[in-house]
């Protein structure tokens, strides 16, 4: 039986960091955006920080006004970002970790810790008609804590995996894919929808692809990155053909 398609989310973040770099309106994450839907995305993922060290307001604003497709905007679980998710009414909601020192997202929420803090954002996002999603750990304590908290859907953190694919550990890399798949079979079990980011390219994203619960797939650094040396459209043309041939089977 063939698996339902998987759908490509791409993150947008690191065009805004290039233009912050230097300062001024370019390179445009907006027309990175269009582009990347053209390609074959199926939506769109941007990260605005508390520091606002890539995706700004006007960005958030700009890409819920002009793209055609749905806007997921990660967000750390704040009064702020609240209010601006409220007021811009994207799509989708993805409740992440944020540290002012680190580069990226270094891991899972702690919904287990958090979940006095983090349910009445979920509860108020949803009655705003915004999907909510959390950027959780691979864990079944996780996953449950995340149904429990009231999210619908959760965003399984592959970055273990993918950093120890990168350096050639194979045993860690399998364990920590182990992991996953686990997850997602769980996800599947508590009735939750399942999405799975972080470090991925060409090779992890056609594996990943084959596991038949995650439905959802985000994607950005490596996209931008290979973007610099083939262009956007077909690095987003390759990410779709890699993850279609691991739905496949191939």
């Amino acid at each position: 039986m063939s698996l339902a398609r998987l759908r490509l989310g791409v993150n947008i973040d690191h065009v805004a960091t290039v233009r912050n770099a230097r300062g001024g309106a370019l390179p445009d994450p907006v027309r990175a955006a269009l582009m990347a839907i053209e390609a074959g995305a199926d939506g769109i993922t941007a990260h605005l920080r508390e520091d606002r060290r890539h995706i700004r307001d006007a960005d958030i604003a700009e890409l819920r006004a002009r793209i055609s497709k749905p806007l997921n905007f990660e967000m750390a679980a704040t009064e702020q970002m609240l209010d601006i998710a409220l007021k811009t009414k994207p799509h989708a909601a993805c409740l992440v970790p944020e540290k002012r020192t680190e580069r990226t997202t270094e891991g899972g929420l702690d919904v287990l810790g958090q979940h006095n803090h983090l349910k009445p954002f979920i509860a108020e996002l949803t009655r705003g008609g915004i999907r909510v999603s959390l950027f959780v750990e691979p864990s079944v304590e996780a996953l449950e804590a995340s149904r429990d908290a009231g999210a619908p859907v959760v965003e399984l953190h592959t970055g273990a995996w993918c950093e120890a694919v990168a350096h050639g550990e194979t045993d860690k890399a399998e364990r920590e894919f182990a992991r996953i798949a686990a997850a997602a079979k769980a996800s599947a079990r508590l009735g939750l929808e399942c999405h799975a980011g972080h470090g991925l390219d060409y090779a992890t994203a056609r594996r990943c692809a084959g596991l038949p619960e995650i439905v959802e797939l985000n994607i950005g650094h490596f996209l931008i990155g290979e973007a610099i040396f083939v262009g956007l459209p077909m690095a987003v043309r390759a990410m779709r053909a890699a993850m279609d041939e691991g739905r496949a089977g191939r």
